[in-house]
């Protein structure tokens, strides 16, 4: 799937894939259940705009650029709102940055009231942020005197500890504004929320590793079908391609028994209150065998109950 980058200007001068927020809530009275909280951080370019943009469509109040500080008062407000603001999502980005040493202390306040929170962490490589900082003509927030790349490597260092302790971490280095609202609409739509829901990406080693898995799974181990002339110019979506990589020894033997393997560890992702998880699958080029493989992965999963994504991320390549 070849994808192109479409961006749009941040407020903050940073070249985010969209923008829109909401209005600030009103301050009422009424007993109603804590709301639901998504905090939503990451690099500046990565899309926070566009991933806040979307769950403001699925009906969540969001804020945007919230001091860390007051998140706990936010919730509080939400709380008094009769039920009208049951899900909050706040942007927190580097122009918060002065707040960040109060993030942890409003996130341990959360805890103790129990309130259901997550952070979507938005992340993308250093080049595509330069492009997309470079295509607006904007310097990037915190560099300053410096260059593009003195600006994303501090703000890298500056969210180093949030990006761990992110519950779902998105890479959109080569998502376009598109593919980034599918994957929030995967993570976020609907009333009924699933135990665990999966993104199974193909992808090529030799453009590297997808920075947002959490499984990786290298299928080298097979023939490759690009040293078959008449399947060469076809993907792993071609039914003969297909049918060629899994009539190997051993392939279905492998899906298999990695599949009993995933079944293991979402019982132990979901013990351990793990929603989401990023399955990445890759050969050589990402073109041929992992994209058979992530799509009968994907197959596998959906057929046990997982809602799954499936992201072909460098099948497009030459």
């Amino acid at each position: 799937m070849t994808t192109h980058e479409q961006h749009h200007e941040h407020e903050d001068g940073a070249p985010d894939m969209d923008t829109g927020t909401t209005e600030p809530v009103a301050d009422t009275n009424g007993d109603a259940p804590i709301p639901e909280l998504v905090i939503i951080s990451g690099m500046s370019g990565a899309g926070r705009s566009t991933a806040a943009k979307c769950l403001e469509d699925l009906g969540w109040f969001v804020v945007d650029n919230l001091p860390p500080a007051l998140i706990p008062t936010m919730v509080e407000l939400g709380a008094r709102s009769q039920g009208n603001v049951a899900r909050i999502a706040v942007v927190v980005d580097v122009r918060g940055r002065q707040f960040f040493d109060n993030l942890k202390d409003s996130l341990a306040d959360l805890d103790a009231k129990q309130v259901t929170r997550r952070i979507v962490f938005l992340e993308s490589s250093d080049e595509a942020l330069v492009r997309r900082f470079e295509s607006v003509r904007r310097p990037h927030p915190l560099q300053g005197d410096g260059r593009i790349v003195d600006g994303i490597a501090a703000e890298r260092d500056l969210l180093r500890e949030l990006r761990g302790d992110a519950d779902l971490v998105i890479d959109t280095s080569s998502l376009n504004v598109h593919e980034l609202r599918a994957k929030m609409d995967a993570q976020f739509a609907g009333d009924e929320e699933p135990e665990l829901r999966a993104t199974v990406m193909s992808f090529g080693f030799k453009y590297g590793l997808p920075v947002d898995a959490d499984l990786v799974v290298d299928m080298r181990f097979l023939p490759n079908p690009h040293w078959v002339p008449e399947l060469r110019p076809f993907t792993g979506l071609n039914e003969e391609v297909a049918a060629y990589v899994y009539n190997q020894p051993g392939a279905k033997e492998f899906l298999d028994r990695y599949t009993e393997l995933l079944q293991l560890i979402a019982a132990g992702y979901r013990r351990e209150g793990k929603r989401y998880v990023t399955i990445a699958v890759g050969c050589t080029g990402g073109k041929h065998r992992s994209v058979a493989t992530a799509e009968k992965l994907a197959a596998r999963l959906a057929s046990e109950g997982v809602e799954t994504v499936v992201v072909h991320r460098d099948m497009g390549r030459e």
